[in-house]
């Protein structure tokens, strides 16, 4: 005879599971505000300039954000190799890295 399944423990174990991988989300755009030097910009220009990209149609803009953002993670990971052992893991703010909020940002 099969053991019955326990609905409510694999239900907690999912919701547990999902906070976890909410909150590595949220650490990590954190991480990534930081790394490019957005920090810089007060709350209110940074949402402005997230609400901009995310209501941009233009597929032209958004690939050159995305090619923008991948040369960005592409130097960064080359640099990150040498300063791992005096970085032990947080993010560095990248020189000139603050942009105006025109929409010209490296990610979306």
């Amino acid at each position: 005879m099969r053991k019955p399944r326990d609905y409510d423990s694999e239900l907690k174990a999912l919701e547990d599971k999902a906070k976890e991988l909410k909150a590595k989300k949220v650490q990590q755009l954190g991480e990534l505000v930081i790394a490019t030097g957005a920090d810089a910009l007060s709350a209110d220009e940074l949402a402005g300039a997230l609400v901009a990209l995310t209501e941009t149609t233009d597929a032209g803009k958004k690939q050159s954000w995305a090619k923008r953002g991948a040369a960005f993670f592409h130097s960064r990971s080359r640099r990150s190799g040498r300063t791992a052992e005096r970085d032990s893991g947080s993010a560095q703010t990248q020189p000139g890295g603050t942009q105006p909020p025109s929409g010209s940002t490296g990610t979306a």
